[in-house]
């Protein structure tokens, strides 16, 4: 009697995956990468200066994250504000997909400690970009691939 149980379980869970996977089969697009986008507004005459930083600070830690396979890759990308609460920059990083994102502080770590120091030394050059730039907001978006 167990053993028909069972069989008549395993045989319920098999149908019901099929039909699960069925589903998706049937979807006209797949699930891609995701993005992190940050929505920056520079302080007014700082844009070069915060330019200045990403373009060493932020893309030396970009760059090892990469190497390091914790992101797809990043962009930076420059907008016009249609009033003074809007960003003039968007900073995107992309990541492989959602599971990425699990422990990615932990992970992070390594970088963060070789780049910006201790928890201290950290926050020291936390307050010093946000004398450049407000972020004003931040996105997650996941790329939707159309078949």
């Amino acid at each position: 009697m167990k053993t028909r149980t069972g069989t008549i379980a395993l045989f319920g869970s098999l149908l019901v995956f099929a039909a699960l996977s069925a589903v998706a089969a049937e979807r006209p697009y797949r699930e891609g990468t995701v993005s992190q986008v940050a929505a920056i507004r520079t302080q007014p005459g700082m844009f070069d200066a915060y330019m200045q930083y990403l373009a060493t600070t932020y893309k030396q830690v970009m760059e090892q994250q990469k190497a390091a396979g914790l992101v797809v890759d990043y962009r930076v990308y420059s907008t016009v504000p249609r009033g003074p609460n809007d960003p003039d920059l968007y900073l995107v990083v992309v990541y492989k997909n959602m599971a990425a994102l699990d422990d990615l502080r932990d992970k992070m770590e390594p970088i963060q400690q070789k780049t910006f120091g201790d928890d201290a030394q950290r926050s020291a050059k936390a307050i010093e970009r946000g004398k450049l730039r407000t972020q004003l907001g931040s996105e997650l978006m996941r790329e939707l691939i159309l078949k």
